[in-house]
């Protein structure tokens, strides 16, 4: 190593190591992180951001806070819920559409083309509920705070990822359609005036 002395690198701060389940069994992952302190929990800049938009909001403790807007096909529920293990602050919204047992393999099938086409974030299924949720993770590690215009940033992501897509589980769920069908129903762009 250039320009770094040894006493630099013995002084500086350790990091913080946690283990987590490997792919692989009976290994463990290790991901380290250096911590830093924080000037405010991150949940609270979120409330913070919610309240100012006049937003329906719930705080069920210190490290979560569940949102609730109106979108042009839907009702989203947004949960943005700080993991300190990870120094993450991840997002995940839902809306009201349980796939049946029937449909999930075609619902799966949407979710991996839609993902294809995300930048940011990604759509799952939970298997135990059917519901189709959006994800997203901020990483604020080092004691990183984010700011009101991330938090927007990251929210408005997540609507307008559920907004994009919702139509076409809805149409996989109950209109029967394939993963394709819906997405070239509900993704057709017009073109011209009429």
């Amino acid at each position: 190593m250039t320009g770094v002395s040894v006493a630099a690198l013995r002084d500086s701060p350790q990091p913080r190591v946690s283990a987590f389940p490997s792919l692989f069994p009976g290994e463990m992952m290790q991901i380290s992180s250096f911590s830093g302190r924080r000037r405010e929990h991150p949940v609270d800049i979120v409330e913070r951001f919610a309240s100012g938009k006049h937003w329906a909001f719930e705080r069920q403790d210190d490290d979560e806070i569940s949102i609730s807007v109106a979108g042009s096909w839907a009702d989203y529920h947004i949960a943005f819920t700080w993991l300190p293990d990870m120094e993450a602050l991840h997002v995940g919204c839902a809306f009201d559409l349980k796939a049946p047992q029937r449909r999930r393999m075609d619902v799966l099938e949407l979710i991996a083309i839609a993902n294809e086409q995300l930048w940011l974030g990604h759509f799952d299924l939970w298997p135990s509920e059917g519901v189709v949720m959006f994800r997203h993770a901020l990483l604020l590690t080092g004691g990183a705070q984010p700011t009101a215009a991330q938090c927007e940033s990251v929210f408005a992501n997540a609507i307008a990822a559920c907004e994009r897509y919702y139509q076409a589980f809805q149409f996989v769920v109950w209109a029967g359609k394939s993963a394709r069908e819906a997405l070239e129903t509900t993704l057709l762009e017009t073109q011209g005036e009429a």
